[in-house]
């Protein structure tokens, strides 16, 4: 079989991998939604069943472990292990998150939080598939719309409002990622390695990355892209023979197209983790070059030919870089095209302050290896075998280089705190964590062989407590998500309930205030622009708001900050002649709804504004609005519950 015909063939396998584990993950969250299981926060029913399914799925790749051992050849190339692993792995997946989210409609933390602005971009992404910034009328999305943008689509095809998607969707789309992870890991490592590795960085993802899913997607599918993307800097060579020159013949052309593909969709996804990657493609070039350089000395061979083999050597790695850096340019333009654009043309912007975060984690070094935990163990033997192994494997550079960036990182987020900024470097431990701990399953790998010639054969004792180990990480998984999970039932969804069965919050008001503003205005959501402090609106139905969550979140084009002395100059006005002066005169389009609070003293919107460096870096206030100023018939003024429902005509 030829090179292309190969690597043909193995695209299409990661191809289908992905569509098995997405079905895996679609038919098992159907299953689980056929019952009425009680809510996790007041029942272990299911915690028990998803101990169960962990239990199976971890079985079944530990089966395929073993039928892969016994026979003979090099493994982890049957279809059949392909399939066994894929469809487990994304089993595993679904019934860890599944199966205790299975009595409620919300995700992780439901519309509290971070989650309430992510569910409002997947909302807005439901609604059309223009790209478009998540709240703010006319303006390009500054936050990455990849994930959010298929979801959408995902959505539509299910007939399901953005906010009841996002469940189901970052399952799936987790689901599809760890079935592409572990056909990766056994293509570059076999399945031997390669299984136990994914299991160990999929458990890890779902622990410590699955509250923002599209980071676990990028956590799961680029811990094993790290080794590629060395390979694609290095060349067609061994670890211990260090990089080769040659662009058309030293080159594996086919892992530059694959570094780049995947740094390209990580920065649709997520920009943070994106630069990472990027900065981590950096650190292993220039590595490579000084390998190259102290590589091509030779005393016995004139300096010209010396000078020669290291102009050849560098010279392709850097072109190397370059293209994977085209590569991934271009696809990230996908989405990133209209925000650039509109930068380009000097479009004002302020107020946006995504950076303006730095909680504790984010002051201290991450340092997962001095944990009393099984993950803290395994993080352990990872690092020593990385600073053991790193000159001679191509693995333990590739992850060991990865860390090095990641602490590097940290070190520029701690130090950019003295210019105001941060570069919220905590949010970087999920890949650190799994990074350490794919390097400890390759330690425990060599320490096992160790031990065989030590002690002789004790791979099945050394096999059944790993596996041991693994089942309990993985059933630890639900208990570390507790709050995330128990939040899910006890927020109101966006049909006015609680999964708890408990009383729901005001929330519940919101499809009656949909429904009359529906009714005042004889416009679609989409049609609307609605003032709100109430957030948790708009991420339910798809109107746009004229103030973000936080400056935080907000697109730095919606310039935050005048938006925010705009509404308190509207606040001000005493007669509905004033205020509606001041709406028409507004630089952007000013709302037709407003939802606020009702007060004693009046409408009220409670607001927010940036206090970075304090930690917490939000202050609220509260901005009041005089009745009188809608007392006119141009106005349409409703209570409903304690919300106040202001359309003008």
């Amino acid at each position: 079989m030829n090179t292309t015909v190969r690597r043909a063939r193995d695209v299409g396998e990661l191809f289908i991998g992905a569509i098995v584990g997405a079905l895996v993950a679609f038919i098992g969250l159907k299953v689980i939604a056929t019952v009425d299981w009680p809510s996790f926060n007041s029942s272990n029913v299911t915690r028990a069943l998803t101990t169960v399914g962990q239990v199976v799925a971890v079985a079944a790749l530990v089966l395929v472990v073993l039928l892969n051992r016994y026979r003979s050849g090099r493994s982890s190339t049957g279809w059949l292990t392909s399939l066994i692993s894929t469809i487990a792995t994304a089993g595993l997946v679904t019934v860890t998150l599944g199966m205790p989210l299975g009595a409620t409609k919300l995700y992780l933390f439901g519309l509290s939080v971070d989650q309430e602005f992510r569910t409002e971009y997947l909302t807005r992404m439901t609604s059309s598939p223009r790209l478009a910034d998540m709240t703010y009328l006319d303006l390009p999305p500054y936050y990455p719309a990849g994930w959010f943008w298929w979801g959408g689509r995902y959505a539509g095809l299910e007939g399901l409002p953005g906010w009841e998607a996002y469940k189901p969707w970052a399952i799936l789309s987790m689901a599809a990622a760890a079935a592409v992870g572990i056909l990766l890991w056994n293509r570059m490592l076999g399945a031997t390695r390669g299984i136990p590795i994914a299991l160990a960085v999929t458990v890890i993802t779902l622990m410590f990355a699955s509250p923002e899913p599209y980071a676990a997607v990028l956590v799961l599918l680029g811990v094993p892209m790290l080794i590629t993307m060395l390979y694609a800097l290095r060349g067609r060579s061994r670890a211990t023979e260090g990089p080769v020159g040659g662009l058309r013949s030293g080159t594996s052309w086919a892992a530059v197209l694959a570094s780049g593909a995947f740094l390209g969709l990580s920065a649709t996804f997520y920009t943070l983790y994106t630069g990472l990657f990027a900065l981590t493609a950096v650190l292993m070039a220039c590595y490579l070059i000084v390998q190259a350089w102290f590589g091509a000395a030779n005393k016995s061979v004139p300096d010209a030919t010396v000078s020669g083999r290291r102009r050849s050597v560098i010279g392709a790695i850097i072109a190397r870089l370059a293209s994977i850096a085209v590569i991934s340019g271009l696809i990230a333009l996908l989405v990133w095209a209209p925000y650039l654009w509109s930068r380009v043309r000097s479009e004002p912007a302020s107020g946006g302050t995504a950076e303006h975060y730095l909680p504790e984690r984010g002051a201290i070094l991450p340092l997962p290896f001095f944990h009393l935990t099984l993950v803290g163990l395994l993080s352990l033997v990872g690092l020593i075998w990385i600073l053991l192994r790193f000159r001679e494997r191509t693995v333990a550079l590739a992850l060991g280089v990865a860390v090095v960036t990641i602490y590097l990182f940290c070190l520029l987020s701690m130090l950019l705190t003295a210019g105001g900024t941060t570069l919220l470097s905590f949010r970087l431990d999920p890949i650190l964590n799994a990074t350490l701990a794919a390097a400890g399953v390759l330690a425990l790998a060599d320490l096992s062989r160790w031990a065989v010639g030590r002690f002789g054969d004790v791979r099945f004792a050394i096999g059944a407590v790993a596996t041991v180990a693994a089942m309990a990480v993985a059933q630890d998984v639900p208990g570390f998500l507790s709050t995330e999970i128990t939040t899910a039932y006890t927020d109101t969804d966006g049909y006015g309930a609680r999964a708890d069965q408990r009383p729901p919050g005001a929330e519940s008001y919101y499809p009656e205030i949909h429904r009359l503003i529906r009714e005042q205005t004889k416009r679609p959501a989409t049609d609307n622009v609605v003032l709100t402090a109430d957030y948790g609106f708009l991420s339910i139905y798809p109107y746009w708001g004229f103030q973000g969550l936080t400056s935080h979140y907000a697109n730095p084009l919606a310039e935050f900050d005048k938006r925010a002395k705009t509404i308190e100059r509207w606040a001000d006005s005493t007669s509905p002649d004033e205020l509606i002066e001041k709406l028409d005169r507004s630089p952007w389009t000013p709302p037709d709804v407003f939802l606020f609070r009702y007060a004693a003293d009046g409408y009220t919107l409670r607001l927010a504004e940036d206090v970075y460096p304090n930690d917490p870096n939000v202050k609220r206030y509260t901005v009041t609005f005089d009745p009188a100023a809608f007392a006119d018939p141009r106005f349409v003024v409703t209570e409903v519950g304690p919300f106040v429902v202001v359309v003008r005509r």
